[in-house]
């Protein structure tokens, strides 16, 4: 795991050695153990690198090949590659290190950009072709690893469309690419209202009009001037199995066998995130069984039993005698939050962040590697969202249009009218279920009304916003899926919009701030293709979410742990906001605000904030994002 980052020398001739270091320096806590920079007259890159394999110098970056034609920064894990490796060297291919990166090299040398569709891993990647005089920049199947990148000229944002441009550079965080000369900073309103329905920003938009996120399962080629972007892979759910539970439960179990079996393969100290939920217990149980030793793992507990979880994660631990390490968030939050935050190039508001960075902290104490249950949710069906769904279009079913479009609408403003928790979700359900069931689903999830986003935006704001809607997002990606029913386009949508830009990002981030890496076997390619064909009624059965995950640990887990009530990686985001981290808001929010005032009407976000204050309405999730859009303001535009 490591951070990389580049330019294009073309208009950027004043550049040097010296600023390839500062862009590494900026993102040094993704590798802190070595570094590395090249520099010809067309490319530069570098290269901070967390030494996971081969610890040796051979396995510095950037890495040559044989003829030197052939340079590359990479970040990630190829889990692989031994396979890989063993391939080539039956073809005749020799090797001068043990590590992946040598390996996609070969493959390059080989299969050229098709090298892509043989690795199975988290990654980004910048390799320069010198013979052939060409970037090629590629990113992972799900977005496990992040790959921005500066145009000089607004891009459309489309595939396949070959674009010209003035300057070009990238990088694994923003903050390499704001480490250059003259980079324009200019926001995207558009992206400002995404963040506050989505509490992320998705790919390929950034906050920055002129920065960009490399989508996930795509690569760039840039040759002749042009910048050429294709999609590599695509996860379908067509094609749906027609074993018996009992051989897709077995199949399963052998595949996150060989997952994790895969994952743990380091030449540093490796343990586990253990929150005590049917993901990352199964996970650790798994790793318990391939191990000799016991496993390292690590949780964190709150104070507030509603929200903690440490007492399942306790018991795993007990069950399969893990090395276990507990840490209590509490105080440590105030006089943390700015620092955490700070690692964040642009503004993200899922407040799980928080005992994230909390538990890779704790984690980096005892390894340098971390294995996550990452993933069982999205790709199995375990969030109680889809328990609403379910029962939305229940109703949707049973009411005419014409009466869920007319009639349910009106009672949801009266609902509305009243300050009570089961009116408020009486309004969301009879809103969502006047809508289509894809529409329904992002209003379901998404963390910031129309009525709210209207009443707080500027008018000069919703005037240059136009016709824009952040569900075009959600939309876009559930009208691609090409599953065979709605729960399995909802599983597509959320893996390509919440999954990679929420909870990736979100621990990538924070787990390479304390210079961790993580693995997610559940994220696997070849468990995710599996349960892609799997049908929905194994995933979401009779009411049981995440069922045939379930049944899959069911020979490892007790069943206080498989089938208590989900908590998720929750905070008590409400006492937060009239406690521990009032002062620190009421500064951002009120007394010293700025970047809020360029989108909102500051009159009305006061009066948010009192009414929190004044219990007559629970605004945390809306204040923890302006909070953190606050923040992300005063530190990168300030």
């Amino acid at each position: 795991m490591c951070g990389i980052a580049g330019f294009l020398t073309k208009n950027y001739e004043q550049l040097t050695t010296n600023d390839l270091v500062a862009m590494g320096n900026a993102i040094s806590h993704r590798g802190p153990d070595a570094h590395g920079e090249y520099l010809d007259n067309t490319v530069g890159l570098c290269h901070r690198r967390l030494s996971i394999l081969d610890l040796s110098e051979a396995g510095n970056q950037p890495m040559f090949s044989d003829d030197e034609n052939v340079v590359i920064v990479f970040n990630g894990e190829i889990y692989n590659f031994l396979e890989l490796r063993q391939e080539l060297q039956q073809d005749g291919v020799s090797f001068r290190s043990g590590t992946d990166t040598e390996v996609i090299i070969k493959l390059y040398e080989k299969y050229g950009v098709d090298c892509l569709d043989k690795l199975n891993g988290m990654f980004a990647f910048a390799l320069w072709d010198k013979k052939r005089n060409k970037l090629f920049i590629a990113r992972d199947r799900l977005g496990k690893k992040p790959l921005y990148y500066y145009q000089e000229e607004p891009t459309s944002g489309q595939n396949n469309a070959n674009q010209r441009f003035e300057k070009f550079a990238f990088g694994s965080e923003i903050k390499a690419i704001l480490a250059l000369p003259d980079i324009k900073k200019e926001i995207r309103l558009d992206a400002v209202h995404d963040f506050f329905a989505y509490q992320y920003i998705p790919d390929p938009k950034s906050i920055f009009k002129h920065i960009h996120k490399l989508p996930p399962a795509h690569y760039m080629v840039i040759e002749q001037g042009e910048i050429t972007i294709e999609k590599y892979w695509e996860l379908s759910f067509a094609r749906q199995s027609e074993l018996d539970e009992k051989q897709n439960v077995s199949i399963l179990q052998d595949l996150i066998t060989q997952t994790t079996k895969r994952r743990m393969i380091s030449d540093v100290p490796l343990g586990a995130f253990l929150s005590g939920g049917v993901d990352s217990s199964g996970v650790v149980a798994t790793m318990s069984t391939l191990s000799d030793k016991p496993i390292k793992t690590c949780t964190i507990a709150f104070d507030n039993k509603k929200y903690n979880e440490a007492e399942f994660a306790r018991s795993v631990a007990e069950q399969y005698g893990t090395e276990h390490h507990e840490f209590l968030v509490h105080q440590n939050v105030a006089d943390s939050i700015e620092h955490i935050v700070s690692f964040f190039d642009e503004p993200f508001a899922d407040p799980s962040l928080i005992p994230t960075f909390f538990v890779s902290e704790l984690a980096r104490k005892e390894v340098t590697v971390a294995i996550a249950g990452d993933g069982g949710d999205e790709v199995f069906a375990g969030y109680e969202k889809y328990a609403s769904d379910h029962i939305e279009n229940q109703l949707r079913n049973k009411f005419p249009h014409w009466i869920r479009k007319t009639i349910f609408p009106s009672l949801a403003t009266g609902f509305g009218m009243v300050n009570i928790d089961l009116c408020k979700r009486a309004k969301s359900l009879l809103t969502s279920v006047s809508v289509s069931p894809q529409m329904g689903f992002y209003i379901t999830n998404s963390f910031i009304t129309d009525e709210t986003w209207n009443k707080l935006a500027t008018n000069d704001v919703k005037e240059q916003l136009g016709n824009y809607h952040p569900s075009s997002f959600t939309l876009e990606k559930y009208n691609e899926a090409d599953g065979p029913d709605h729960l399995s386009k909802i599983l597509y949508t959320d893996m390509k919009t919440y999954l990679a830009g929420g909870i990736l990002v979100k621990v990538d981030r924070m787990s390479m701030a304390n210079s961790l890496e993580v693995r997610a076997p559940i994220l696997d390619r070849e468990v995710i293709e599996f349960a892609a064909t799997l049908p929905s009624d194994l995933k979401f059965k009779n009411k049981e979410k995440k069922y045939i995950l379930k049944e899959a640990f069911k020979p490892y887990l007790n069943d206080d742990i498989l089938y208590r009530k989900k908590m998720g990686f929750s905070v008590p985001l409400a006492h937060w906001f009239r406690v521990e981290i009032r002062d620190i808001a009421q500064r951002y929010l009120i007394d010293e605000v700025s970047g809020l005032g360029t989108v909102f009407d500051l009159q009305q976000v006061s009066q948010v904030w009192n009414e929190h204050q004044n219990e007559q309405r629970d605004h945390s999730a809306l204040l923890w994002s302006m909070l953190m859009f606050e923040m992300w303001w005063q530190r990168y535009m300030v």
